[in-house]
């Protein structure tokens, strides 16, 4: 069981929470994608359908007990598992998190997932601090099962899917197994904005003041990518193991995904964009980002026992690469011979483990000991490769006489996210040598005494750390124990997040009057001598001191409780500035330029774009984040039927205790927030403060039918200035509902609808009357496309 070494403990047994579930609750009622299930299952699991725009709306970004999601380690079968190369880089919660995308595992080849809700970095390294998901894969070397799903959402037909899965064991010979599987998964794409106003203007007007007549012809529905975006996916997957006797067992598993996503980016009209060249697009356009992805993951080992000691000595190597193309789109700064479709570049994230872990059991006069520690020695590698020159090149093009815009320069790169240019590109590599010891003693029936220590040793600025933790379980009755947890955690900075170098087209409200403002952002390396001009320093791990306190209860034969309570205070936690921007019209310290003319200067001077905005990441904020788990479970038989019933609840609440005062360099310019209202809020207020559901399956032989109900707290997004313009997302609960029944032994039909009540986030605000769009928070907990439908086949053999 993830979380204690040595003899396996049940759920209510262990010292602290942990969750498991099996395949057929994985896959009822989410036929999504794995991340999706375990929003539902997993009480303080937290994942929005779109964090936001950019690559965010790509991976699956999904966080324990209100954290980030590179602040969860992800397990396959105990081993680390790999990050992704793309970083939550536009996006309004999660920032900057480079997390494990878990839709690269194939559903049909888990046999179970186990989540520890518990600070675990003394035990498994760094990144545990909110917790562990480990992913157990099938290792029957007879059984198999084939499965296919469809649907679609209810309005407007869209958001189509299909996933279809299939895996089988073989027997290796009498003492050895191989069990492979594949998924393939095709998403449509979703939107929910509306047609703009027929009085709105998208062509210039006339040199005689009437309207353009294709003003009456165009499509009004100029917002096409307010929802979720089309995605293709291909993974497939393989877990083996072979004993060669004498207590020695070989063992290898590997996944490899291949996976198409399309970004689709803001309408670009004639009339009130200068870089819709009239010549390539008369009815303006809206550029395409293709990320293709390809990510692998290898591990091999073997478990032996030597000196009394069961050890096991592993090595795993993941690796993660997107490339980037843009379609659609064009360069305007070439002016009309620019290119339409560019390569923008790659991203790579490599990770190699070497691990040799040890434990054995001791019977002592008072009670049992298990020793257990290992060493381990981890490699990791980033690399951004740069764009075809087309892509970042500043042209010298203008508009010329008689156009709308005549005579001004035009934006450089490609829309909407200029490649990486050549001082963007390179790669970094760092090594992490780390040691652990951990203790488990159980002197009595009745009490269980855990405490765990681990070093390590980054060869970058993350340098070295010693952290601990203790744990215990003591059964006041047979029916009634308490647990309680005490420790500290670390997180060092992915190398995404200390080399990430992007620029992207992004809306932002610069000064709190509810417009937003297209910039050009550019995220800066805290290290580039641009990022130092403005104040930014080397990247540090995030450092955390966990305490929970928790009660476990049989309160009858069939009903089971387990209640936990947590504090997390998270030092140094690394976070993204605000946008500083050329387009701040506010007045310097100086009383005669303004703030935005001397970020200006600074970042032309290192060589940068008059038009860019620029951000970095930088270790600023302490939190504090209180919360409550609570879970129960009952089960009843009878020859009705057979009746399971499941409750979670959990309350979360996220406070900033600190924030760095303002560097002197960012000081002497102004008055400058480094994290404005809006950038405070999406760590505090963003997510919500609460998330209760309860799940009821009935079986009555061929007979099943499963019914969930989530309820989702309210959360506020901050306006970055305005309090009058912060908005306030009520509480809403989702209903989900799925009836299925056996055909024969081995295949089974279903038919279900997730939120079958259709229900909305709340309306924030009007559409934007430019865009069609912007009445729903994009990062609601269950999207905001509304409910679904499916049909799902299974057979298994």
């Amino acid at each position: 069981m993830t979380g204690v070494r040595g003899a396996p403990r049940s759920v209510m047994d262990s010292p602290t929470p942990i969750d498991v579930f099996s395949n057929e609750e994985l896959n009822r009622q989410s036929p999504a994608g794995l991340f999706e299930s375990l929003r539902y299952l997993v009480p303080s699991f937290n994942l929005p359908q779109r964090a936001g725009g950019g690559s965010a709306t790509v991976i699956a970004s999904g966080g324990l007990r209100g954290l980030n999601p590179d602040q969860t380690l992800v397990l396959v079968n105990g081993k680390r598992r790999h990050e992704t190369s793309l970083i939550n880089s536009v996006s309004a919660l999660y920032n900057g998190s480079a997390g494990v995308d878990l839709n690269m595992i194939p559903t049909a080849s888990i046999d179970r997932i186990e989540v520890l809700r518990d600070g675990a970095a003394s035990q498994y390294g760094s990144d545990a601090i909110a917790g562990v998901i480990n992913i157990i894969l099938k290792d029957d070397p007879q059984a198999g099962s084939a499965s296919l799903s469809t649907g679609q959402n209810f309005d407007r037909g869209d958001g189509e899917f299909l996933r279809a899965s299939v895996d089988q064991g073989f027997a290796l010979g009498s003492d050895g197994f191989a069990h492979l599987s594949l998924e393939y998964i095709d998403r449509k794409a979703s939107n929910r904005a509306v047609e703009i106003s027929p009085d709105f203007d998208l062509y210039p007007r006339l040199p005689d003041g009437s309207r353009d007549p294709r003003e009456e012809t165009i499509d009004r529905m100029v917002t096409t990518n307010y929802g979720n975006f089309p995605q293709t996916t291909w993974v497939a997957g393989l877990n083996s193991g072979y004993n060669l006797g004498n207590g020695v067992e070989l063992y290898g598993f590997a996944t490899y995904a291949e996976r198409e996503s399309d970004l689709n980016w803001s309408y670009r009209e004639p009339r009130l964009s200068p870089d819709a060249l009239p010549e390539v697009y008369p009815d303006g356009f809206r550029p395409l980002t293709i990320f293709d992805e390809t990510d692998y993951e290898v591990a091999i080992g073997t478990r032996f026992t030597a000196f009394e000691y069961d050890f096991d000595l592993s090595t795993n190597f993941g690796h993660n690469k997107a490339d980037w193309t843009n379609t659609n789109s064009l360069n305007s700064s070439l002016g009309p011979e620019s290119p339409t479709t560019f390569d923008v570049g790659a991203l790579e994230a490599s990770e190699w483990t070497v691990s040799l872990d040890g434990t054995r059991s001791f019977m002592l006069e008072q009670g049992t000991l298990q020793a257990s520690f290992g060493v381990q020695h981890r490699w990791e590698k980033y690399k951004i490769s740069e764009g075809e020159p087309a892509s970042y090149a500043a042209g010298t093009y203008v508009r010329p006489p008689g156009q709308l815009f005549a005579g001004q320069p035009l934006t450089p790169g490609s829309q909407a996210t200029p490649g990486f240019r050549p001082e963007d590109a390179g790669s970094r590599t760092r090594r992490n040598n780390n040691v652990y010891g951990e203790l488990g003693w159980e002197p009595t029936s009745r009490l269980f005494l855990g405490a765990g220590l681990r070093y390590e040793d980054f060869n970058d600025a993350s340098g070295d750390t010693l952290i601990y933790k203790l744990t215990g379980r003591y059964e006041v009755t047979p029916d009634i124990a308490v647990r309680g947890s005490m420790n500290t955690g670390f997180r060092a900075p992915t190398l995404a997040q200390v080399a990430y170098a992007s620029t992207t087209s992004q809306f932002r409200d610069l000064t709190g009057d509810g417009e937003q403002e297209l910039l050009l952002l550019k995220t800066l390396p805290s290290d580039s001598p641009e990022a130092v001009a403005l104040g930014a320093t080397p990247l540090v791990p995030e450092e955390s001191f966990n305490v929970s306190l928790g009660l476990t209860a049989s309160l009858t034969d069939n009903l089971t409780m387990t209640l936990d309570g947590y504090q997390i205070d998270v030092d140094d936690r690394i976070v993204i500035t605000s946008a500083f921007s050329p387009l701040d019209t506010r007045l310097s310290a100086d009383g005669v330029t303004t703030i935005g003319e001397q970020i200006q200067s600074i970042l032309v001077a290192n060589g940068l774009s008059p038009d860019i905005s620029g951000q970095f990441y930088t270790n600023a904020i302490d939190t504090r984040t209180r919360g409550v788990d609570l879970v129960l479970s009952w089960r009843h038989s009878a020859d009705w039927g057979n009746l399971r019933v499941n409750a979670g609840y959990n309350y979360n609440d996220t406070k900033i205790r600190s924030i760095v005062d303002n560097p002197e360099e960012l000081s002497s310019l102004g008055d400058i927030e480094l994290f404005n209202r809006n950038r405070q809020g999406n760590l505090t207020d963003s997510i919500p403060d609460s998330k209760a559901s309860v799940s009821i399956n009935f079986q009555r032989q061929a007979f099943g039918a499963n019914l969930r109900a989530t309820r989702f707290g309210g959360y506020t997004v901050l306006n970055a200035t305005n309090p009058d313009l912060d908005q306030d997302s009520s509480a809403k609960i989702i209903t989900d509902l799925e009836l299925s029944y056996q055909v024969t032994e081995a295949i089974t039909l279903s038919a279900g609808g997730n939120n079958i009540f259709n229900v909305y986030p709340t309306e924030v605000q009007e559409p934007n009357a430019r865009r069609g769009a912007g009445q729903y928070q994009t990062f609601a907990p269950f999207g905001f496309t509304g409910g679904s439908w499916y049909l799902r086949a299974i057979a298994q053999w």
